[in-house]
């Protein structure tokens, strides 16, 4: 069908454009009518979005929408389709109120899509980038039952605790990312500007210098007649790292060991079973099949190795296996969560001990996380006692030496 671009007025007598698809102008003339804005104008338009009316510096500098902004999204959702609000109409408003411009079109497209006769989850498919699989199909399953207001609430708290989890961990590593940035950059000054200067003055020394000083001496050296090579090297090295990682091999390797990794490998282990759980038991109270709800839960974990898991537990599944038997062979739970699981899986409520176990990972993570610079802060002192100790031993031998010699004489 064609669009049509449309200049109206709503009830509160702003001007309101956007692009809508339609049969012919009466049609969305009429679609106008019924969302409440009267058209002024109507006319025949190439463009599909209203994203395009952005000029090529806008759409450049224009912030992303962020996780924050649809959480705000769901939340408003439930609470005007609870209290009775038709959908259409609630979009409306949400646009008109939307702080971010790229939300503010991502809802517009979201109305012409409704405008158009396509079902919400299949508008929102055409945002990849702003709703996750896991959101979409929440949604769908929304849709089949009547319960969107429901299902936009627990999605609403369940993106609050992605959230949460993520703020968390970037407080709890703000600090040791600091100190090693300031370790590299030290490291980088000392062997531009410091070590050169010394070395002018160890060359009238004309006697063998000890060991430590030559190696200081040669790797400044190196560094400094060699770093547009080493700058070069570095950057293609992290190109090919990232290309690496882009591959489903790349990314499911890199995955694995992360998991593997001496502090950081439990917390990322704890953190991703708890999204796991979480969205596990947000499917299955919502009605999702226990089949439909690992596929989709599988997709949204962050970790293709846990992933891989949770798409085996879900053919074990389909063979006719029990969700505890797939648990266990999955390798990758606690024995206390497999006993809980088993618990739920016989009384029924599967759902609720999900909950439970989410509970019980997030409760570790934040234990996990409080202990973390208490975990680090040992290995950078110890990192940083041995640079201290290798420069003072490097530049303070030779003058030493030459010390003992002037006493000597």
């Amino acid at each position: 069908m064609p669009f049509f671009a449309y200049k109206a007025r709503n009830s509160h007598g702003e001007l309101v454009e956007g692009v809508m698809e339609g049969a012919d102008s009466d049609w969305v003339a009429k679609q106008l009518f019924a969302i409440g804005i009267s058209p002024v104008q109507i006319v025949l338009t190439k463009q599909t979005s209203g994203n395009q009316e952005l000029t090529w510096w806008q759409r450049l500098w224009d912030k992303k929408v962020q996780a924050l902004d649809v959480q705000l999204f769901s939340h408003q959702l439930h609470t005007l389709i609870r209290a009775g609000v038709p959908i259409m109409r609630g979009l409306t408003g949400l646009q008109e109120s939307a702080v971010s411009r790229a939300f503010r079109e991502v809802i517009r497209d979201l109305r012409e899509s409704l405008d158009s006769g396509r079902e919400l989850s299949a508008a929102m498919r055409r945002h990849p980038h702003v709703f996750s699989m896991f959101f979409i199909s929440m949604v769908k399953v929304g849709e089949m039952t009547g319960r969107l207001d429901m299902i936009f609430l627990r999605l609403s708290e369940h993106m609050e605790f992605e959230r949460d989890m993520r703020n968390r961990v970037k407080t709890a590593l703000r600090y040791p990312m600091f100190v090693i940035i300031v370790m590299l950059l030290a490291i980088i000054i000392v062997n531009v500007a410091v070590i050169p200067a010394f070395a002018k003055v160890f060359a009238t020394f004309n006697a063998q210098l000890p060991l430590m000083t030559r190696f200081l001496l040669g790797m400044s050296q190196f560094f400094v007649d060699y770093w547009p090579l080493l700058l070069g090297v570095s950057s293609l090295a992290v190109i090919a790292f990232r290309r690496f990682l882009a591959t489903r091999g790349g990314r499911f390797w890199w995955d694995r060991q992360i998991l593997q990794a001496p502090i950081f490998g439990r917390i990322v282990l704890k953190a991703t079973l708890a999204r796991f759980a979480r969205s596990f038991a947000l499917s299955s109270r919502s009605g999702v099949p226990i089949v439909q709800a690992l596929t989709v839960v599988a997709s949204t974990v962050d970790n293709t190795f846990i992933a891989s898991r949770v798409e085996q537990m879900r053919d074990g599944v389909e063979r006719g296996e029990s969700i505890l038997r797939t648990a266990a062979a999955a390798n990758v739970f606690t024995p206390v969560v497999l006993q809980m699981i088993a618990v739920g899986e016989e009384s029924g409520a599967l759902d609720e001990l999900m909950d439970e176990i989410g509970l019980m990972y997030e409760g570790e993570v934040e234990y996990e996380l409080k202990s973390l610079s208490a975990n680090i802060e040992p290995i950078l002192i110890v990192s940083l006692g041995i640079m201290v100790l290798v420069l003072a031993l490097g530049i303070f031998l030779p003058i030493w030496d030459l010390g003992k010699v002037a006493l000597k004489r």
